[in-house]
């Protein structure tokens, strides 16, 4: 894989609707190409598409154990309607043992160090397993989700991990996701509906506020510049952020991946 490539699919992009993209990324990727879902409601149109059009396309997520009851539920209604498996990742055993005798079972909530630690077991190292050897990562971020993602292109080279990192939604508003999920009969997760508008970990998410940001309800005990989750990065694996250098009110910053 190569950054030329990546910026080839990325003028493509532009002109095609998000199925077209799916395909086009099918076509011009050899190897195994990954999409690693949340089950939120961009995760869950992506998942409708690579599934109802067939595509040649690993769908994952990453079980960290502390999901909601809902997700899970979602979980097993998504299969049910598609008759097609969501393959897991879980965190490996001996480092989560490890984790949890450190710092307790909540222990995420005394210090963003011991966040990073959770979500770095829990996440980082899981999604690095479910990447091993693929050529391509398809993801659901979206332009309008944070200041952080608006700088993001549709298709890049994630250096870091030597693949073509998609985001076949980027240019979508949740509204019009929204749209897409009732006319389509997609299922998605009822929290959507009580505020929860990004879910993650359940001891890590709540509703948002009015007037607050999409993903305001991720790690909101932790300072504005402290929130990084670790799955994101840029081309060397250094932290997204938006212009001025810090994560938008109420959002998540990325931080490097673990060495």
């Amino acid at each position: 894989m190569s950054a030329e490539l990546a910026q080839d699919l990325n003028d493509s992009f532009a002109g095609l609707k998000p199925a077209e993209r799916l395909r086009l990324l099918t076509e011009r990727l050899p190897g195994r190409i990954v999409f690693t879902t949340s089950l939120g409601i961009e995760d869950q149109m992506l998942t409708h598409l690579i599934f109802r059009e067939k595509l040649a396309i690993d769908v994952v997520t990453l079980d960290t154990g502390r999901l909601f009851p809902e997700t899970y539920a979602l979980w097993q209604q998504t299969e049910e309607t598609y008759g097609r498996r969501i393959k897991a990742k879980y965190p490996q055993a001996e480092a989560l043992e490890a984790l949890i005798d450190d710092q307790g079972i909540n222990g995420f909530y005394f210090a963003p160090e011991m966040r990073k630690a959770c979500c770095g077991a829990r996440k980082v190292e899981p999604l690095g397993r479910a990447l091993a050897g693929a050529s391509g990562w398809i993801t659901g971020l979206r332009r309008d989700q944070s200041a952080n993602r608006e700088r993001l292109d549709f298709v890049s080279f994630d250096g870091a991990r030597g693949l073509i990192k998609a985001n076949p939604l980027f240019d979508w508003t949740r509204e019009e996701i929204r749209v897409f999920t009732v006319d389509n009969a997609v299922p998605v997760n009822p929290l959507h509906d009580q505020g929860f508008l990004s879910i993650g970990c359940a001891p890590c998410t709540r509703a948002i506020r009015p007037g607050e940001v999409e993903r305001a309800g991720r790690w909101w005990w932790e300072e504005e510049t402290k929130r990084e989750c670790g799955l994101h990065v840029d081309e060397a694996g250094q932290p997204v952020r938006a212009e001025d250098g810090r994560p938008a009110p109420g959002d998540s910053a990325f931080e490097t991946i673990p060495s």
